[in-house]
């Protein structure tokens, strides 16, 4: 196995009935972005925003 399968149940939680989205859009693609350390990086378009440091 080359990579390790998704695990979507990690992506949504369901609340009033209604399902919702865990993790961060883009807003570029609309598709979900992974989160590093010190920033979040979108692996379709390669949109990345950094995180600020309080």
């Amino acid at each position: 196995m080359k990579h390790k399968p998704v695990q979507v149940w990690k992506c949504y939680s369901i609340e009033g009935g209604k399902l919702v989205r865990k993790k961060r859009i883009c807003p570029r693609c609309g598709s979900f972005m992974a989160e590093h350390e010190d920033r979040y990086t979108c692996g379709n378009c390669g949109y990345t925003e950094f995180k600020t440091k309080k």
